[in-house]
């Protein structure tokens, strides 16, 4: 909310989704978001894909969508208890599949021009911090997304 407030000038009243946690989306709602974006942020818990349909993302196409950033991979007792009874249902492959890079490539193949996303799981304060560079960089300053991927990397 402190970052939607604090750009709320340059960019974000042009902003759409779902903020907070007080619901997750459906998949409907998902889909409409990617679809219809031309920038896309997922700021949440565990695994980006494990909020969407496999087989439903496959079959989108959403080539005006220049930009994906996922801050993802964020875990708390309560997120990893729930993401580990949600991998019981699951096959080996379809959990292979969502892992960062292999997400990259499906969201990639749908038509994303540009991925930015976490590699590797990390704390909620790193990624509150990692919002607050690519925000301050992309929105303020206006630096390219390779330019602030490579803040972020320092």
């Amino acid at each position: 909310k402190e970052i939607l407030e604090k750009y709320h000038d340059l960019f974000t009243m042009k902003w759409e989704g779902v903020a907070g946690n007080i619901r997750v989306p459906s998949q409907a709602e998902w889909e409409q978001l990617l679809t219809n974006c031309s920038v896309f942020l997922f700021y949440g818990m565990e695994r980006f894909m494990s909020h969407i349909l496999l087989n439903r993302l496959v079959a989108m196409n959403i080539p005006k969508c220049h930009l994906i950033i996922l801050l993802d991979l964020m875990r708390s007792k309560q997120s990893h208890q729930r993401i580990t009874k949600s991998d019981i249902h699951k096959s080996c492959l379809r959990i292979a599949i969502e892992r960062p890079t292999e997400t990259a490539v499906l969201l990639s193949l749908t038509g994303v021009r540009s991925i930015i996303a976490n590699q590797w799981y990390t704390t909620l304060q790193e990624n509150a911090e990692r919002l607050e560079i690519l925000s301050e960089s992309l929105l303020n300053i206006g630096r390219t997304t390779g330019q602030t991927v490579h803040i972020l990397q320092k």
